[in-house]
């Protein structure tokens, strides 16, 4: 429920692709997890992913995923819908997992593209196919060409937003005539979702419902608003605030995501910027520089 008091429709609007705390020993900070989920809540956030690639999802062990995702469900307490990163390029990895992980309190599966593999568009479409044919949950595709070396086209995605248990994409390809092929010819109902924090109004106004970010973790009263101005057609007020985060952005990806969000909640007092080895936490030119940004 926005700040308005109004619903909107499930996983329209915000969801914030969550960072995975730790204490500066490497282990997983729960009080700090905590904090982040209250104030992503608090700042008025549609929905929350655990267990995302911006969770450090390659590097928590499957007891820590457990854990993780526990915890937010016993803390979240049903205020949001809580979405859970299952993926693999082992697709019979990916099936297992959907089937023994305990999903009781989440709403739908975030489901990367597989890795590395770079496998055809049929053998994506038929990796999709049974993880969709196994999940008790819907399945919201994810598209990361820049991080899984393969692309699922605009034709893959159409494909396969026909199956009954595939409800939506999470589009971080950064083609836009990519998105707006998909959005003209999308089922009514598939969600089009940005992957990308800066191009979300782009993406709302070619038909798009909105976004799973990285920036949200940190600004999540800011992206909730101008992602609702987006879906409100006010795209003057949706421009003002996404400007206000145009110079932090590109500081975000520079050494790593989720190494710069981290370092700006570190600066925030909501956790701390630690991450897991081969990732190093932001070195202190770019702490500084996040700092003036901010």
């Amino acid at each position: 429920m926005n700040k308005s008091g109004s619903r909107l429709p499930a996983f329209h609007g915000t969801g914030v692709a969550l960072v995975t705390p730790f204490t500066p020993e490497q282990a997983v900070d729960y009080a700090g997890w905590r904090r982040l989920l209250d104030f992503c809540i608090e700042g008025g956030v549609e929905y929350l992913v655990v267990n995302g690639t911006t969770g450090e999802s390659p590097t928590t062990t499957a007891a820590e995923k457990v854990e993780l995702l526990r915890v937010a469900v016993e803390h979240v307490a049903g205020r949001v819908p809580l979405v859970y990163g299952i993926g693999s390029n082992d697709t019979a990895a990916a099936e297992e997992a959907l089937r023994t992980t305990n999903l009781s309190g989440v709403a739908a599966i975030l489901s990367a593209s597989p890795a590395y593999n770079k496998p055809s568009q049929a053998g994506i479409i038929a990796h999709y196919t049974r993880l969709a044919d196994a999940s008790p949950l819907p399945i919201i595709l994810y598209n990361v060409p820049g991080r899984t070396a393969s692309n699922l086209t605009a034709e893959t995605t159409l494909r396969l937003a026909q199956h009954p248990n595939i409800i939506g994409i999470k589009e971080a390809s950064g083609f836009m005539e990519q998105c707006m092929a998909i959005a003209a010819r999308k089922p009514k109902d598939f969600l089009l979702l940005s992957g990308d924090d800066m191009l979300t109004p782009a993406l709302i106004a070619c038909g798009g419902e909105g976004i799973i970010s990285v920036l949200a973790n940190a600004f999540p009263k800011r992206f909730a608003d101008l992602t609702r101005a987006a879906l409100a057609g006010d795209f003057a007020a949706a421009r003002e605030g996404l400007f206000h985060l145009l110079p932090l952005n590109p500081l975000m990806y520079e050494e790593s995501n989720p190494v710069g969000v981290k370092a700006v909640l570190e600066a925030l007092g909501v956790c701390g910027a630690a991450v897991r080895l081969p990732l190093l936490e932001a070195t202190e030119g770019l702490k500084d520089r996040i700092r003036k940004a901010l």
